[in-house]
């Protein structure tokens, strides 16, 4: 996590600046993005809460998403992770929202996706989604590179 350190108080530099806040919805970065976050002092500025969209029970639960309003769509594709980050936007009435989700590893998922696959989403005054194939097994090398991106993702956001 120590490299994930600078880049998560450069974020929560560029959000406190501007007044701004963020809330999160992530899955296989299992709760990495949000402790990224609040490792830098002062988080409580800017961070309204997140929550780790991990299974289908998760997402009810924790989101209000219900399995109608997941219809047609993968959970490790672009419109998913758009759907995560606005609804975390929406609940936590956030400038930002900002989610994750895919396959760590070190193996796929059900959907055909690789290990080291996953799809960031960024909503708020601009709305963006990536997917990101690191093609790698290691499930805790990806976790830190879904991490990383999703900040980059942000903090490119922010200006």
């Amino acid at each position: 996590m120590q490299d994930l350190l600078p880049l998560a108080a450069e974020v929560g530099e560029r959000l406190k600046a501007r007044g701004e806040k963020v809330a999160i919805a992530e899955s296989s970065s299992g709760g990495l993005l949000s402790a990224a976050l609040l490792s830098v002092p002062g988080a409580s500025a800017y961070f309204l809460g997140g929550a780790v969209v991990y299974t289908a029970k998760a997402r009810v639960l924790l989101m209000d998403i219900p399995r109608e309003g997941v219809a047609g769509m993968r959970s490790a594709s672009e419109p998913y992770a758009l759907l995560l980050a606005r609804t975390a936007r929406e609940r936590f009435g956030a400038t930002w929202g900002l989610s994750e989700t895919g396959a760590a590893g070190p193996t796929g998922n059900p959907y055909g996706d690789a290990a080291g696959h996953t799809c960031i989403a960024i909503t708020g005054p601009l709305e963006k989604a990536i997917t990101l194939e690191t093609r790698q097994e290691d499930r805790v090398q990806n976790m830190r590179a879904f991490t990383k991106r999703a900040l980059e993702l942000l903090r490119d956001a922010l200006g």
